[in-house]
């Protein structure tokens, strides 16, 4: 989480979209960017963005960032590690933010969960819950997301309150909870085809007779 430096194994928790404020257009401030934190469209570049951010910012170039160990990325796109952002992080076409102040005491599926909603917007677009689906998604498939960890999730959510952008913490725990569980319970089902498909195809070994 430093500059190229990105190992520390730091508790990177992206934004999860949560604190959007709209108003004014400063370009270290990614929720009040026109009101649309996530857009995809349109917003300062990465190198305005580090001017206006400070010294203190630090760039992480694509492929060497990791949280908690875990190498993590969102396509070819850096991350700008930003302590004095106002929210635990944000996103602007082409790159994501970190506060690593906010983000560190967090647990590993918590500041997992952040990063991947802050990959979400670049993909998704503004939309909140979108970018929450994605992250959730993207844990189960990638394997850094269990029951515990949607959990920890939810406890961390269900604190935050809505606003015009954000649905409140706890509906939003809710709609992750049973996209979760849903997303398990298809993966079970289709381990469980794919196991009695393997057994049922299997060769049978030749016997002296049939069974007594």
């Amino acid at each position: 989480m430093r500059d190229g430096r990105a190992s520390l194994g730091l508790a990177l928790t992206g934004a999860l979209g949560l604190a959007l404020c709209v108003g004014q257009a400063s370009a270290a401030r990614a929720q009040e960017w026109s009101g649309e934190e996530g857009s995809t469209s349109a917003g300062p570049t990465i190198e305005d963005y580090l001017k206006e951010a400070g010294p203190d910012a630090k760039l992480v170039n694509h492929g060497a960032l990791k949280i908690d160990g875990r190498p993590v990325n969102c396509g070819t796109r850096p991350t700008v590690l930003n302590s004095n952002f106002d929210s635990w992080g944000g996103a602007f076409p082409g790159f994501l933010i970190l506060n690593t102040k906010k983000i560190t005491g967090l647990s590993t599926a918590v500041k997992l969960y952040v990063y991947s909603h802050e990959c979400g917007h670049q993909f998704e677009g503004p939309d909140e819950t979108k970018a929450d689906l994605f992250a959730i998604r993207r844990g189960v498939t990638r394997g850094w997301l269990d029951a515990v960890g949607m959990e920890d999730i939810c406890t961390f959510i269900s604190t935050l309150k809505g606003d015009s952008a954000h649905p409140p913490g706890p509906e939003r725990c809710e709609t992750m909870r049973k996209y979760y569980r849903e997303l398990v319970e298809t993966e079970k089902q289709r381990t469980t085809s794919a196991s009695a498909s393997a057994s049922a195809s299997a060769p049978k070994a030749q016997a002296l007779g049939p069974a007594q």
